[in-house]
């Protein structure tokens, strides 16, 4: 997941108000810390990106990946994708359209173009080798915040809060007492995030895996599995009596009829195709010629398409 533009309001930030309630926290953190990461030990997924043999590069491809998608999907594209361009400097060789046409039907094709500019950015700036510095990851073009945290985490074992939509769940409710965290990333929640960390460097990497992996197979959105959460008994939300959630209703996304689904049916013909593709066998795609003209137009806007002289379409090629 990406890091969101901030627009909930101002939240009371967390944290301690007196020695005596910084002492609380503390504790509370520290309780926290060795069952979550004793329960990944035991039950995290073997899943390709989290192999030593991965690297950086694999995890970067993994976190780009699934942002917003869910793991299944992702996976053979993943394996596809390492298999073609198993370091950065193969990736930005290729034309930007190639990134987009391997994509397939992750979803939010604009990652793949993202993608494609952190690898030329790493060939060019960093002799292929992804950067440690998490100040050099987040200067990379497409990777925001969460991004360079995961990967300075993930593949280099550093100490920094990774806040994904899974672990801002596992938060909300086991230390701030809510069935879910606000819809947009606040800074009342980065400071918990901070404030949670284990202060050793390695176990700190391994708490962000071990909330992340808690989120997406127990502290699940929809259907909780308490019975199997190994901090049950310390849940803030439990603890109250597991309330429902009263804030306004959370935002859902629809994709039958809408421009994204014309997007990605126009990107499908691009994507099989080897040459480029007139605009009568476009115009086929969708009945409501207003709508997909829109489509069209909203992806040569974002680069994902080429328009070529004599009403002809292709895939980028930079």
């Amino acid at each position: 997941m990406t890091a969101t533009t901030e627009t909930a309001p101002p939240e009371p930030e967390p944290g301690p108000e007196s020695a005596e309630t910084a002492g609380s926290f503390e504790q509370t953190a520290r309780a926290l810390h060795s069952p979550v990461v004793d329960w990944f030990d035991a039950n995290a997924r073997d899943l390709p990106w989290r192999r030593p043999e991965a690297g950086a590069w694999g995890v970067m491809v993994s976190e780009f990946m699934l942002q917003q998608t869910p793991v299944n999907r992702v996976l053979p594209v993943y394996e596809q994708w390492l298999s073609r361009w198993p370091r950065p400097a193969d990736l930005a060789a290729e034309p930007p359209g190639e990134a987009v046409r391997a994509w397939g039907r992750l979803g939010y094709p604009r990652r793949a173009l993202r993608l494609h500019g952190a690898a030329a950015a790493i060939a060019e700036r960093h002799g292929g080798d992804v950067p440690r510095e998490h100040a050099q990851l987040l200067a990379l073009p497409g990777v925001g915040e969460y991004t360079a945290a995961a990967v300075a985490s993930f593949a280099y074992g550093q100490r920094h809060a990774v806040l994904d939509t899974n672990v801002r769940r596992v938060f909300a409710r086991s230390v701030s007492g809510r069935q879910y965290p606000p819809n947009a990333t606040t800074a009342a929640e980065r400071k918990l995030a901070r404030a949670l960390l284990p202060e050793d460097e390695a176990t700190a990497a391994r708490w962000a895996a071990a909330t992340m992996e808690l989120g997406a197979l127990v502290c699940t959105a929809r259907a909780p599995d308490c019975s199997r959460c190994p901090i049950t008994q310390l849940c803030a939300w439990q603890l109250a009596g597991a309330p429902e959630h009263v804030d306004p209703p959370r935002r859902t996304q629809t994709y039958a009829g809408t421009d994204r689904q014309v997007r990605g049916k126009l990107l499908a013909v691009l994507r099989e195709a080897v040459t480029p593709v007139p605009q009568a066998t476009l115009d086929r795609v969708w009945n409501d010629s207003v709508q997909r003209a829109r489509a069209l137009d909203g992806l040569v806007a974002d680069g994902l398409v080429e328009p070529l002289p004599g009403g002809v379409y292709r895939l980028p090629l930079g």
